[in-house]
């Protein structure tokens, strides 16, 4: 099957500038093609995730990818979706966490003897001259243009800032760049980042007189319309540092039913007509599809040593027991004893389960807390250190997330 139309068929594709076009060209040459990933935080997210599945899935059918680190648009921001502006990050800070993308970047993409290339953009935007960037690449773009986008029409009624509306000149410079100096024909990213993406094709065109390609993705979005990768103690992360292995896991293993045969044909290589399979199934039977997709988002992310650790967990969790090596674990801090007892609203806390105290007594009174198989019944309840006595309690949110409170 064409690339083209195997991520047409996992529900991938959003939109393009030049259908026929592009599935001509992913059918019958080997093009370059690139994604930019500007580094705001020291690890990738769930959300960068397909944009990953996408490079690979393109590098697979035999097409170059560039992946382009943002160390010189992140020192803007893009407003992109935002409300507000940015927060405004130092060089030192960006390059570290394009450091850390790197590493989680070469899980899903072969960037060795060229198949790949990762790029800096910092290494010519940073070096622009003003005045000339203006006169030689200001003077293609129409402002009255740039405020129909939907990227800035967003923002005005709240202010946009004079410096995130160069954000759209830098990223459309990048496709120039790119196209003189790596023969890049094409740019990919998330349906947010069309407007973008037309800029850089309409500079290109305009400067140049050449032809270049726009592909964007469906974003990553629950069945009724809500970004996925968000959980109560934040974003879903790539990196096992800021999640674990295990919570990795859970994530997928809990998401809804509506939500899940769409998951796993953008998050997986499984093949469709194996999916569509797995479609026909309903109620309980998508457990163990569940099941399926936490086990390979995890095999993709961690390896498979995790992703065996983490169903072996699984299992246990769902099964008789309680596997508690493989659990996710906080050590709870000495002065949270009082009288020999930590409260369980503060136990709650501490571990992250609950974002406030506030949200720890709604649970408590939904009876939606267990601690070592006993449900806390009065959210003034606390926990005696003797229960403490093999090191751990075990907490139980719900039916499906288990946390490990550990006595340092």
């Amino acid at each position: 099957m064409n690339v083209y139309d195997e991520l047409k068929a996992r529900g991938m594709i959003a939109q393009t500038t030049h259908e026929e076009k592009i599935r001509e060209l992913l059918n019958n040459e080997k093009i370059t093609f690139y994604i930019g990933f500007d580094p705001t935080a020291d690890s990738l997210h769930v959300g960068h995730f397909l944009q990953l599945m996408v490079m690979a899935h393109m590098q697979k059918a035999g097409h170059r990818p560039i992946a382009i680190l943002g160390s010189g648009t992140a020192m803007v921001g893009d407003p992109t979706g935002k409300t507000d502006m940015r927060k405004m990050m130092t060089q030192e800070t960006i390059l570290h966490n394009a450091e850390c993308f790197k590493k989680q970047m070469r899980n899903l993409v072969d960037f060795t003897d060229g198949k790949a290339l990762m790029l800096n953009n910092g290494d010519w935007l940073l070096k622009l001259n003003y005045i000339e960037f203006l006169r030689d690449i200001g003077v293609h773009f129409s402002v009255n243009r740039m405020l129909t986008a939907e990227c800035f029409k967003s923002r005005l009624e709240r202010g946009l800032s004079f410096i995130e509306f160069n954000y759209m000149l830098m990223q459309s410079y990048d496709f120039l760049k790119l196209y003189q100096d790596y023969g890049c024909i094409m740019e990919l990213g998330g349906d947010d980042q069309w407007s973008n993406i037309i800029g850089g094709i309409e500079l290109v065109r305009r400067a140049l007189g050449k032809d270049v390609y726009g592909m964007t993705f469906n974003l990553l979005t629950t069945s009724d319309g809500r970004k996925m990768g968000k959980t109560e103690k934040g974003a879903v992360w790539l990196d096992p540092k800021k999640t674990s292995p295990y919570e990795f896991f859970q994530y997928w293993r809990n998401i809804d039913d509506a939500d899940v045969i769409r998951c796993m044909k953008m998050l997986t290589f499984v093949s469709v007509e194996e999916i569509e399979e797995m479609a026909k199934l309903e109620g309980s039977q998508l457990n163990s599809v569940k099941e399926r997709l936490a086990y390979e988002v995890t095999k993709i992310i961690h390896g498979q040593e995790e992703a065996d650790k983490a169903l072996q967990a699984a299992k246990a969790l769902f099964g008789a027991g309680v596997d508690t090596e493989n659990m996710p674990s906080t050590e709870i801090a000495a002065d949270l004893f009082i009288d020999n007892a930590v409260s369980v609203i503060d136990l709650l806390v501490a571990t992250g389960l609950v974002t406030s105290k506030g949200q720890a007594r709604r649970l408590i009174e939904q009876g939606g807390i267990t601690v070592d198989d006993e449900k806390i019944k009065d959210f003034n309840e606390t926990i005696s250190i003797d229960k403490f006595d093999k090191g751990y309690v075990v907490i139980r949110k719900g039916k499906k997330v288990f946390h490990k409170a550990v006595k340092a």
